[in-house]
C-alpha cells in the first residue's frame, strides 16, 4: 500500500539539508517526542471507521441475495462510497495505515490454519498438476496480455493474482510486494469481483451442457472461480460431494499465494537491482514478504496438530473480520476519479483473464477425469 513520503526526511538522508550551528539548534525549541500510548491513540480514529464500515458489511449479508458476496467484497464498496461521498477525515490516516499493513499482514498469516497437507493430498496428483497449470497459465497470459493493451504492469500483476489465485485475498496480498496505487488495487478488487460473480451464478448451469461429473465439476469449479465465497456458492448448487471437492480445491489454489507472493518479491528485488546498476535506481526497498512465512509455518502447525474445531472456526472468524477490515481501509482510500482514470482496458483484462481461466481449467479437467 501506498504510504506518506517525509520529504524532509528524504532531504536530510541525502545530505541536501543545510547545516545548522549548534547554538542556533539549541535555540529552537522541539518538539517531544510522542510516547508509544500516544502514537496506538493516533490509530483509534481509523479503526473506528474502517471497523464501522466492516460490521455494515456484514450486516448487508443479512438481506437477501447478499449473501453470495464476501464481507470483504461489501466493504471495500463501502468504503469506496463513503470516502467519495462523505471524505476521509485526515485524523483517520494512522488507522487506515494500520489496517493496510498490520492487520493485512496478521490475516493472511491466519489463513494458514484452514489449510492441511492432508486437503491436498484429496485433491490428487492429477488434481493438483490441474490446479498449478491453470494458476501458472493464468498468471502468464494476464500480465503478457496486459502489456499487449497497454494496461500499467502493477495493475496487471493484481490482476493477474486475483483472478489466478484466490481474489481479493490475493490481490491485497500481492500488493505487499506490488506496492501499486490503492486505486488499482480496489480496480483489481472490482473486477474479480464481477468476473467471479458471473462464474458463480453461470457454473451450476453447465455441468450437463458439459458432460461434467461430479468431481469434475467440483476440480473445475475450484480450480478457476476466483472467491472462496463463490466457489463455495457454486460448488454446493452441485449438492454435497461436489461443494466439498470444490472447497477442498479451492483452498489448496490459496495454499499456491505463497510461492506467488515470494516469486513477485523476488523479480521486484531484480528489476530494482538491475535498475540500480544502470544508475536509475532510488533508495527504495522491495519490502520481504514474511508474512508468508508465517503462512507456510500455520499450514504446517495445522497439518501435524489436530487443532479443535472451536479454535479453528474462531481463526475462521477473526481471518475474515481482519480481512473484512483491510479492504474496508482500502476503501476509504479509493477515489472514483482515479478510477476512472484507469479506463476501460484493465477491465477487458480482467474479462479475459477470466474466460481464459473458465476454458484452460476446463481443458485441462476434460484430459485428466
Amino acid at each position: 500500500m501506498n504510504t506518506a513520503v517525509n520529504t524532509a526526511a528524504s532531504t536530510l538522508a541525502e545530505g541536501n539539508a543545510p547545516s545548522l550551528h549548534p547554538a542556533d539548534t539549541a535555540a529552537r525549541p522541539t518538539k517531544p517526542a510522542r510516547g508509544g500510548a500516544a502514537r496506538h491513540l493516533d490509530i483509534l480514529p481509523g479503526l473506528l471507521l474502517a471497523g464501522t464500515i466492516a460490521a455494515a458489511a456484514f450486516g448487508l449479508r443479512s438481506l437477501p441475495g447478499a449473501q453470495v458476496f464476501s464481507p470483504m467484497i461489501l466493504a471495500i464498496l463501502l468504503g469506496i462510497l463513503f470516502h467519495n461521498l462523505v471524505g476521509t477525515p485526515a485524523k483517520a490516516k494512522p488507522g487506515i495505515t494500520f489496517s493496510l499493513r498490520r492487520l493485512l499482514r496478521l490475516a493472511i498469516i491466519l489463513l494458514g490454519l484452514q489449510l492441511t497437507a492432508a486437503q491436498v493430498a484429496a485433491v490428487g496428483a492429477s488434481g493438483l498438476a490441474v490446479i498449478a497449470l491453470t494458476l501458472v497459465a493464468t498468471f502468464v497470459f494476464t500480465t503478457w496480455l496486459g502489456r499487449l493493451l497497454g494496461v500499467e504492469r502493477k495493475l496487471a500483476e493484481l490482476i493477474a493474482a486475483g483472478s489466478s489465485i484466490c481474489g481479493a485475498s490475493a490481490v491485497i496480498a500481492t500488493n505487499t510486494v506490488t506496492r501499486a496505487p490503492d486505486e488499482d488495487v480496489a480496480y483489481a478488487v472490482a473486477c474479480v469481483t464481477v468476473f467471479g460473480s458471473i462464474a458463480m451464478f453461470a457454473y451450476p448451469l453447465l455441468p450437463d451442457l458439459l458432460a461434467l461429473s461430479t468431481q469434475a465439476y467440483g476440480l473445475w469449479t475450484g480450480a478457476s472461480i476466483h472467491e472462496v465465497a463463490q466457489v463455495v456458492a457454486a460448488g454446493y448448487q452441485q449438492g454435497q460431494q461436489a461443494g466439498d471437492f470444490a472447497t477442498v480445491a479451492k483452498l489448496t489454489r490459496v495454499m499456491m499465494l505463497a510461492p506467488v507472493v515470494l516469486t513477485l518479491a523476488f523479480m521486484a528485488a531484480r528489476r530494482l537491482s538491475e535498475s540500480r546498476a544502470q544508475g536509475h535506481g532510488g533508495k527504495a526497498k522491495v519490502p520481504a514478504p514474511w508474512f508468508v512465512f508465517g503462512f507456510i509455518a500455520l499450514v504446517g502447525v495445522n497439518s501435524v496438530i489436530t487443532v479443535p474445531t472451536e479454535v479453528r472456526d474462531l481463526v475462521v472468524t477473526v481471518t475474515t473480520v481482519l480481512l473484512t477490515l483491510a479492504l474496508a481501509a482500502m476503501g476509504l482510500e479509493t477515489d472514483f476519479g482515479k478510477l476512472r482514470a484507469k479506463g476501460l482496458r484493465p477491465l477487458l483484462l480482467g474479462a479475459a483473464a477470466f474466460l481464459f481461466i473458465a476454458g484452460f481449467s476446463l481443458m485441462l479437467v476434460k484430459l485428466t477425469i
